[in-house]
């Protein structure tokens, strides 16, 4: 491994670039509040490996979604401990990323030259919620169908475009087998790359700003 590992960074410098990024000094006036999109992108990164582990055996379709969940939980090898941990995770990550929001909206980190990073940070905590939102119909239990058919049902409350928009959401008039697909191709391939896309922008604009001072 050491061997490959050196043919290869002749060949691309990864040590190089590796020790730029690393060597940038940390701020003195860093504490325990900036740590919060940190721990953010960490219960991301549990909740991508555990999601996988979970789509293995999977079935997102209304007569096969409810069982599988059971034969992952009873089953599948500590399948019950993988999905408390993504269940968990999805309740932590929503707590970080709100206490990260309101360190920002505090330290007011919102302000030039960091308003582009707090408009993508905004569509991160969209994309968190909606993570939860999906997430939640997948076990298609009483609970989860339930709970979905309520909160569709505000989007219809939107002007103008609201019967068209839960229309959209549901895939037809009721919640059933068209929702139950969309949220799962929402959760599992539209959220995740469009959540890495934007943490990609978010990073780099971090490190090219650095971290805003505290009042």
């Amino acid at each position: 491994m050491v061997g490959l590992y050196r043919a290869l960074d002749e060949r691309f410098g990864f040590h190089e670039g590796l020790m730029k990024v690393l060597k940038k000094p940390v701020p003195k006036f860093i504490n325990l509040t900036h740590c919060f999109g940190g721990i953010t992108f960490l219960l991301f990164g549990v909740q991508v490996i555990s999601g996988i582990l979970l789509a293995i055996y999977y079935k997102a379709t209304p007569d096969k979604a409810y069982e599988s969940v059971q034969y992952i939980v009873n089953e599948v090898p500590m399948g019950w401990l993988i999905r408390q941990v993504h269940a968990w995770g999805a309740n932590l990550m929503i707590i970080a990323v709100m206490l990260h929001t309101f360190r920002i909206l505090w330290h007011r980190a919102y302000r030039p030259p960091r308003e582009f990073n707090w408009v993508v940070g905004s569509f991160l905590l969209f994309a968190t919620m909606a993570f939860g939102f999906s997430g939640y119909l997948l076990p298609w239990d009483q609970l989860s169908y339930w709970a979905t058919t309520v909160g569709t049902e505000m989007a219809s409350s939107v002007p103008v475009i609201g019967p068209h928009l839960l229309t959209f959401m549901r895939g037809g008039a009721t919640v059933d087998a068209p929702t139950l697909t969309r949220f799962y191709a929402l959760h599992v391939l539209v959220l995740p790359v469009t959540t890495m896309a934007l943490l990609g922008l978010h990073f780099l604009m971090v490190r090219r700003l650095g971290v805003a001072k505290p009042l």
